[in-house]
């Protein structure tokens, strides 16, 4: 394992992330690690100017967007009203797409996405303080939506043709279209090559049939993402990933799936003799499994930052109303059980967030999504993503119980993110999961 020095970062944003007070980026002069290799942890200058940018997006941009939406009684961001299919409102639906139009079009929806196609080029550990800042000022806002989440594009997707570069890729990574990732199946979720859904070659083309589930985005998506059986028994060669276009003749989409997150955007997918021409496979016929991981294990990443930022969020309104609130004339903040409840919330922060940089300062170095993965990386990411969920999970549960019944009102910040939390340790790989592949990777480096 890299080993870390102590040094001092040249950022010139204001606080550190995991702290109480106003919402902001780590302090000029905060400490930081930086691993042996050289990888720096600290915000870049790309980083500081990113930020800077997207707090001015969210004031000039963004809030005038949420004042409108507030008026049309349609629900928020965060807790949607939903149509007769149970879907999320138009209204919210629309809100959310203007503003990752406009986020696209200041060059600030995807800096994950590589510089050879268009997108921000950012590494790692820049995205972990781009995320977190974006979680911890945005809150459950619609500013949300000014960074690519799962709708938008991702690593697997840049491997596509050079033709479908242009009909899907550059219109994903200026948030004309949005994305879904159709991999999950209800016979078949972490057991990924349990999967029904298949793939047939019939002359220049593919034929696909099968259903999908648990799909984020499955109402809505311009363009889905379908990992398919192309060689059965093949083992890891056995699925490649499409390109399907969601208005493609066979394509139906299936009912809303209602979970904890109440966002009426999961349902199910069906495919019927999907027919698509041989350039939408994305990669190379046998690559699907290793395209799905590289989804997968960038959300998994994103956890750090997401969970750092939120954190950070629930801690500050954890810190100030504990301040404010009385009993028997004096402010809980006085009480030391709640005190240590501040103190543990801070303790999961910081810890959880060191973590993360540190493992995707190694990631920077390894690849994080290269093909072949180093032997290293999957133990690593499985790292960022389970002591970030859980971690999270803890945060999350005590600023509810900090607030007390105040904290169980339905889509306070504290609520929602609790259920927000509880559904994290299940997507992209149950917390069960992480671990078996953290011990993999010991035992397998063990016997090298």
């Amino acid at each position: 394992m890299t080993t870390v020095a102590t040094t001092t970062s040249t950022s010139t944003a204001t606080r550190t992330a995991g702290g109480a007070g106003e919402t902001a980026m780590p302090a000029s002069g905060a400490e930081t690690a930086m691993p042996a290799s050289g990888a720096e942890i600290g915000v870049s200058a790309r980083v500081s100017d990113y930020t800077a940018r997207f707090a001015e997006f969210l004031a000039r941009e963004v809030a005038p967007l949420e004042k409108e939406l507030t008026g049309q009684g349609a629900g928020t961001p965060s807790q949607p009203r939903f149509d007769e299919k149970g879907r999320m409102s138009a209204a919210v639906w629309e809100a959310r797409r203007e503003v990752q139009r406009r986020a696209g079009a200041a060059g600030l929806y995807a800096p994950h996405t590589s510089a050879e196609v268009g997108g921000g080029g950012f590494g790692r550990v820049e995205m972990h303080h781009v995320e977190e800042f974006v979680y911890r000022r945005s809150g459950l806002g619609l500013g949300l939506a000014a960074l690519a989440w799962t709708e938008g594009p991702n690593p697997a997707v840049e491997h596509c043709s050079p033709a479908l570069r242009e009909q899907y890729l550059t219109p994903l990574i200026t948030g004309e279209i949005t994305a879904a990732f159709c991999n999950t199946e209800f016979g078949a979720g972490s057991d990924v090559l349990r999967m029904a859904t298949h793939a047939e070659r019939d002359g220049s083309d593919w034929v696909i049939n099968g259903s999908k589930g648990w799909i984020t985005n499955s109402h809505f998506a311009d363009v889905l993402q379908v990992v398919a059986v192309t060689d059965a028994g093949a083992g890891t060669r056995s699925l490649s990933m499409f390109l399907v276009d969601g208005n493609a003749p066979g394509v139906t989409r299936g009912v809303d799936l209602p979970t904890t997150m109440a966002d009426g955007l999961t349902g199910a997918l069906e495919f019927t003799d999907v027919r698509v021409p041989a350039e939408n496979v994305v990669g190379e016929i046998g690559d699907g499994f290793g395209l799905a991981m590289s989804w997968i294990n960038w959300r998994r990443l994103c956890r750090g930052g997401m969970c750092a930022g939120w954190g950070a969020w629930l801690l500050e309104r954890a810190v100030d109303y504990a301040q404010q609130r009385e009993v028997g004339g004096k402010p809980i903040a006085d009480q030391q059980v709640v005190q240590h409840m501040l103190a543990n919330m801070h303790a999961d922060i910081y810890q959880a967030r060191a973590t993360s940089l540190v493992a995707q300062a190694e990631l920077d170095v390894l690849g994080p999504y290269a093909k072949p993965l180093h032997r290293d990386a999957p133990r690593l990411i499985s790292l960022v993503k389970v002591i970030n969920d859980e971690a999270f999970f803890r945060v999350a549960d005590t600023a509810v119980q900090v607030r007390g019944a105040a904290g169980l009102i339905q889509d306070s910040p504290e609520e929602k993110l609790f259920r927000v939390a509880r559904n994290l340790r299940i997507p992209a790989g149950t917390s069960e999961i992480q671990r078996n592949a953290i011990a993999r990777g010991l035992l397998r480096s063990r016997a090298a």
